[in-house]
Parts: structure tokens; sequence; C-alpha cells
């Protein structure tokens, strides 16, 4: 793991015991315990037990399930350029309380995330304010503009885990090509937001019969999918690692899944949203659903379940995107896109095992595990040695997400007024409590 990662350790030695332990590394779901020093797990399992940890302190779980700390590989922030948008800061406290353990961070700030010295900026700026792991991916053209590639060597050994241009597609596929190939050599991940700009040019929602009787201006799936299958091509051409950072309709997930089945190294993300919402959550012209890529069909909503579910979709996103009320409390068609979800993706993520789609197992594989391996980095389970970065959730737990219970600075969420059944109860980052439940509701500080 980058040393920008590292955050103070707590060198207590704790059992985490009567716990449900879930670790995709492993597959092992069922009781257990944890038992931490050091900042590190010196083991787990059923074998963790009070009489078994010698004077180590207790903390008893009572049966609440314990996984891996959730790793979310698409995490807009204000800082630097943008703070009043939000910081890595408060960003950090919203991921606590979400269960987000490690937050890998967009390089669209100003100025863009496209030299060594600001990978630096941030892993320092992190380092000193921010109570989770933080890593930036980096640029993959200079200034996001898609015309020349940065320096990909130097943005590897200053610390990023892995090149975007964040919110834009790279549209020359010749550019493409080149980042790829130094991409390959420095074995660095491409991660690509799928949208042929010129297709979704004006567009603001899905295109389809919703759109035309709402006087909305379409983005067609063909957006998405042509480009996607174009980078396919080039990841033929090149041998580089690629990932389709957030994919949003049923034919994508045919295209993956036809790319996987070849052998190529490809690999796809969904945002929460698009799991769990669609294009009629919009309703009377509700900008806080108004997302990139935009929600689609209940059919397209379905078959991303269906992907992640067989695996050929990898990674949950938040994609948590801050926009102030300046830029969301317009028209539709004038309303940035975008949604906060650090504070609310865990807690969503488990209404798809609730409702029978997924296993705890596989939903701790694509918060964790998943992002874990194809970033290169520490992460995604409880074996000893492992970081002790894990959380602890009570499934059966409701809440109501509400403007006050949100931490970030934005409110812009979709799914406010919702009530999740299912809440972080703790969240552990190097062996020490930076969210707790008990502290919230007490009226006491939560955090460290």
């Amino acid at each position: 793991m980058s040393a920008s990662m590292h955050l103070p350790v707590d060198p207590a030695r704790r059992a985490f015991i009567n716990a449900r332990l879930v670790d995709p590394a492993s597959g092992y779901e069922g009781p257990g315990g944890v038992l931490i020093e050091n900042g590190l797990i010196r083991a787990a399992g059923p074998e963790v037990t009070a009489d078994a940890v010698g004077d180590a302190a207790l903390v008893d779980c009572r049966g609440l399930i314990l996984l891996p700390g959730l790793i979310d590989m698409r995490v807009f922030t204000g800082e630097p350029g943008y703070e009043h948008r939000e910081t890595l800061r408060t960003a950090s406290l919203a991921a606590a309380a979400g269960g987000v353990t490690s937050m890998i961070v967009m390089p669209d700030t100003d100025p863009v995330i496209d030299d060594a010295a600001l990978v630096d900026f941030i892993l320092r700026r992190a380092r000193d304010t921010a109570i989770v792991r933080v890593a930036p991916m980096a640029a993959i053209t200079r200034g996001l503009k898609g015309e020349t590639m940065s320096e990909i060597g130097l943005l590897r050994e200053a610390g990023a885990v892995a090149l975007t241009d964040g919110r834009r597609g790279v549209a020359s596929a010749r550019v493409l090509r080149r980042a790829m190939a130094y991409a390959r050599d420095f074995d660095m991940l491409i991660c690509q937001h799928v949208e042929d700009a010129d297709l979704a040019a004006g567009g603001v929602m899905h295109e389809g019969e919703l759109a035309a009787r709402l006087g909305l201006p379409g983005i067609p799936p063909q957006a998405e999918v042509i480009m996607l299958e174009r980078d396919i091509r080039l990841v033929e051409l090149t041998g580089a690692r690629y990932h389709a950072m957030q994919i949003s309709c049923a034919e994508s997930v045919e295209v993956i899944r036809r790319a996987k089945a070849r052998g190529l190294p490809v690999s796809c993300g969904v945002s929460i949203n698009h799991l769990l919402l669609n294009e009629h959550d919009i309703g009377a012209w509700r900008t806080f659903f108004k997302l990139s890529p935009p929600l689609r069909s209940e059919a397209d909503r379905q078959a991303l379940v269906a992907g992640l579910a067989d695996g050929t979709i990898d990674v949950i996103v938040s994609s948590h995107d801050p926009q102030g009320a300046d830029s969301k409390r317009l028209p539709f068609a004038e309303a940035a896109f975008g949604a906060i979800g650090l504070q609310t993706l865990l807690s969503a993520a488990l209404s798809l095992y609730h409702a029978g789609a997924i296993s705890l197992l596989r939903l701790s594989e694509v918060t964790s595990r998943a992002p874990a391996r194809l970033l290169g980095i520490e992460g995604g389970t409880l074996a000893a040695g492992a970081l002790a970065d894990f959380v602890l959730v009570d499934p059966e737990a409701s809440w109501r997400v509400t403007p006050e219970s949100l931490l970030s600075s934005a409110k812009n969420t979709p799914f406010e007024d919702r009530v999740f059944e299912g809440r972080v109860v703790r969240t552990v980052v190097a062996g020490r409590t930076v969210f707790s439940l008990d502290s919230v509701e007490n009226g006491q500080t939560a955090f460290s």
C-alpha cells in the first residue's frame, strides 16, 4: 500500500468477539472474532474468543456483522479548489460513518491532479486532516483535456493508485492507446468514464419515452456502449488493464461479459444509485437524481443487479459527487450532475442483500476485496497480518436519511427521506475507532 494511506496506528491489543464474520478473501462467513494489535489483525476466526485472547481488551460485538472496511473507488471532493463543496476532512467523516475505510479520490480538482507534486499534496493533506485512508487517482491527460498524456511513471512513483480523467472519457483513441501502453508498462490501471461526449451532448437523462414526456433531451445507452466497445478494442491492442468506472445499461453488461470470456484484462464498476434507482425516480424533475451516467430503465437496473450477482460487474462505488444548492436547486436541464453517497453506500448495498439479490460475502467482495485487488492496495481481508480496517454493522437497524444525519458538506443525496435497513455501528481504521454510533446517539463526538 502507498505510504499515503498510512494513518496513526492504535497500538492497543483488543479482541472483537461474538461477531458474525464476513471475510471475502477466505470465503468464511460465520461466528468468530478478530484480535488486533499495533494497527494490524493478529488473528481472526471462530477461535478468537474471550478465553483465547489473554489480556486483550474485549469488545463484545453482540452478533453484529464484522466485515472488511469498504474501499470506495470513485470519490469526488472539492479539495483543492472547490472546498465549498467538500473537503478531504468532511468527506472522510461521511466515509467513516458509512463504513468506508479507504477513499480513492478523483483528479477533477483545481488544479487538476496531473502532476506528482499535486499527488503529494493530496497525500499530505489527507494525512493531516482525514480520518480514513485516502489515495488519489491521477489524470490520464494533462488538465483532463484529453490531448496530452500525463507523466504516468512520475505519478505512480508519487503515490497515484490508478489513472482516470474523472468525469470525462478520453475521446481520442490515439491518446488513449498511448496512455494504455505506458500504463501497461507501469502496471497502472486505466479507469475510464465510458460516455461518448458528442453523442451525449445536451442530454440530461436517459433517452426514452419518459424523457420525451418530461420534455427533456436524452442520453442514449449507445453513448456508453460505443465508447466501451472502442476501449476494449484498445485493450486488445495494448494489453493494458482497463476498468470501466460505471456502467449503466444492460448492453454494457453484455459487452463486459464477452470481453472477460475472451480473457481480456477488463473490469467494471457500477454506482449504488444505478443498482437501486431507475429513470422514474426523477419524478417531477428532481435534480438530486440527475446523474452521469443517467439513471436508466428498470430493465437496465435489473440487468446490472444480475451482472453484479454473477460476477460480470466487479465493484460497487458510491460515485460521491458533492454539489451545492446553487448548482442543484435549478431547473433540471440546468442543474449539475452528481450525488453524494459515501455515508449511504453500505446501507444502500445492504438493500440488495435484504432483497436476496446478493450474499453478504458477495457484497463484501465488491466493496472491499475487489477494489483492493484492482488497485494493488491492501484491504478487503480479515487475514492475520492484514490492516485492522473493518466495520461493524447491525443489519436490522433502520435509519432515515435526512440532511441532518448526513456529515458531508453537501446534501445532494438521491436517498433523501429513504429508510434503510442496516446501519454502521463502528468503523475501525488502523486499529482506531473513527466512528461509533453509540457516541453519536449519546451526543458525544463520534470521531478520532
